[in-house]
């Protein structure tokens, strides 16, 4: 433990990649294969779970420092970070019974005997018992890496390309194979770490390449060149995946690295008739009689493990294929994407998938009768001219899509982002002026600042909750901001205050739906702040009238309640983790 707590502290104190980088070798060339094995887990995404409620283990480092429960929370409101609080109000007597004993507690120990202890013991009192052992065997610096494998929220400031460089360069091989082991790589034991740096390991046949990522267009699309050089896609508002075919197996992965075969049944099935050797790159989606529907709706997919026969049949999903990365076994991705398109035009024709179009709400669906397959394939827009992308563009939220992609005709399929090959032309956002209502303390350098926002518009002559945001404004701001909000707050829990209203942004979304979660009955996507509206008085908001009027119809499903909003930084903003990026 002592190890990878120095690994993450030395990581933590400088912004440089290659200062960063020379730090992870040599941390991997040093490290017991077992606690390694854990280590690039969770430095390169892995999925964590907690493994004691929070609010218990705020209540047992209470007790055992002394203090009120209150006292906690004023603390984390003024540290930002609940680890590094646990961890500095527990007393130095806790902490210095043992810590000898704690050079001798490996990453791996660690967390066998004690995380994933706790996650097995239904017990209450046996859980404390077991993390009061370890307060006594640890070192205050080591407390703060331990709560945060405790909660779930362990995160270091390093990129899974940055990893698997560092991998790469122990192992002997180049980044993008490494890349590659990575997406699918097992890592549970010593031997996991082992064979991932064995410098000769054969690919497994399940495995996924590593997605290539598009990047926002920042400049006019015209200044790209001739619109003969591009491909232009629809952006779907679906989840980014891969169906790998090979050995007579089918997987399928989401940009997240997550195995869904078992959520979605059907496409596996439908995977199963592919040849051998066969790797599509594409978008999960929910289509229900001819239309697609958002994300909203997929995720309602995505949450179901083993979903029943009914409920497949009430949200039937597809595979969208939009690239061939792979045919008769040979990794087809340096070939042009001209040429990886041709091929899959020629596959989806020999296997008869329908190209699927998106439409809006008021556009007819041809009077063949709307498509039940599960593999689909995305059309090519035509783009005599640039004006005419953007006329696409322009159509893209009635559709029902994101946007518009732009993609390089001669171009390899890359690894991560490459810029300048792959553009996503997203529509312009949702805009809406709202109240600020509410605020929480920030976490990480942001600490001691209320940076977290709650937002509401009127309705009948009362504000009412519409979106948590907390991104779009300057360090200025936020601590100009801060002081009215101190100045202005009538109700005080902990880290968050009610105040006042006195301020209003001005919200950029991506969309709004009904919602019965809600108070508001509505509920916007991914909203962030746009701008101050300094010459506005909260009297000038917008209305739940003016959200309302926002909602597409052709989005919406009878009787679909929204899911619940994830709070900040949580593995629950699904998009965000599984597809938004591609």
């Amino acid at each position: 433990m002592k190890a990878f707590t120095a690994l993450y502290w030395r990581l933590d104190r400088t912004t440089r990649t290659s200062e960063k980088e020379a730090v992870l070798v040599d941390y991997f060339r040093a490290v017991p294969p077992a606690d390694g094995a854990i280590a690039v887990h969770l430095l390169s995404g892995g999925r964590q779970s907690r493994a004691v409620p929070l609010a218990l283990l705020r209540g047992w480092a209470a007790e055992a420092a002394g203090i009120p429960d209150w006292l906690i929370d004023e603390c984390y409101a003024q540290v930002g970070d609940l680890a590094e609080t646990l961890a500095l109000v527990l007393p130095d007597t806790v902490a210095a019974i043992g810590a000898d004993s704690a050079t001798n507690l490996g990453l791996a120990s660690c967390v066998r005997d004690s995380v994933d202890r706790l996650r097995q013991q239904p017990d209450t009192i046996g859980k404390r018992r077991i993390i009061e052992g370890v307060w006594n065997t640890l070192a205050p610096t080591e407390r703060i890496v331990w709560h945060k494998l405790l909660t779930g929220g362990l995160r270091v400031g390093v990129s899974r390309t940055l990893v698997a460089r560092a991998l790469a360069e122990v192992a002997g091989v180049d980044t993008a194979t490494m890349l590659e082991r990575l997406v699918a790589a097992k890592l549970d034991s010593a031997d996991d770490y082992l064979h991932l740096l064995h410098p000769d390991v054969a690919a497994g046949s399940r495995r996924p390449y590593p997605f290539f990522l598009a990047s926002a267009i920042e400049h006019p699309a015209d200044t790209l060149g001739p619109p003969g050089d591009w491909q232009v896609d629809w952006k779907w508002d679906g989840m980014r995946a891969q169906v790998v075919r090979r050995g007579g197996e089918v997987a399928l992965w989401t940009r997240g690295e997550e195995l869904v075969g078992e959520r979605f049944p059907e496409i596996v099935d439908a995977a199963a008739e592919l040849p051998d050797g066969t790797v599509l790159d594409g978008e999960l989606l929910v289509v229900q009689g001819g239309r697609q529907q958002g994300f909203t709706t997929l995720s309602r997919r995505m949450n179901r493990t083993c979903p029943t026969r009914r409920q497949i049949a009430e949200l039937p999903c597809a595979f969208l294929a939009y690239d061939l990365l792979e045919s008769d076994g040979v990794d087809r991705r340096q070939e042009p994407l001209a040429t990886r398109r041709r091929r899959l035009d020629r596959l989806a024709a020999a296997a008869g998938w329908p190209t699927f179009e998106p439409r809006a709400a008021d556009d007819p669906l041809p009077s063949s009768a709307p498509t039940v397959a599960r593999l689909l394939l995305s059309p090519q827009l035509p783009a005599p001219d640039w004006q005419a992308v953007s006329d696409a563009r322009a159509e893209a939220r009635k559709r029902g899509v994101e946007g518009v992609m732009i993609k390089r005709r001669d171009g390899a399929y890359g690894t991560g982002r490459t810029r300048g090959e792959w553009w996503k032309w997203k529509v312009d956002p949702l805009e809406i002026d709202a109240v600020l209502l509410a605020a929480v303390a920030g976490h990480g350098r942001r600490a001691g600042l209320h940076t977290d926002y709650t937002f509401g518009v009127w309705d009948g002559g009362r504000l009412v909750k519409i979106a948590n945001a907390y991104a779009g404004l300057t360090d200025v701001e936020l601590t100009e901001i801060d002081r009215i909000i101190r100045a202005t707050t009538t109700e005080k829990k902990g880290a968050w205050r009610g105040v006042t209203p006195t301020l209003v942004m001005q919200l950029a979304f991506e969309g709004v739906a009904e919602s019965t979660r809600h108070g508001s009955g509505v509920a916007v996507r991914f909203p962030r702040i746009a701008r101050w509206r300094k010459e506005k008085s909260p009297a000038d908001a917008g209305t739940l009238a003016d959200l309302r009027a926002l909602i597409e119809p052709a989005r919406l499903l009878p009787a679909s309640p929204s899911p619940r909003p994830a709070p900040r930084g949580s593995a629950g903003q699904q998009k965000m983790l599984w597809e938004e990026e591609g």
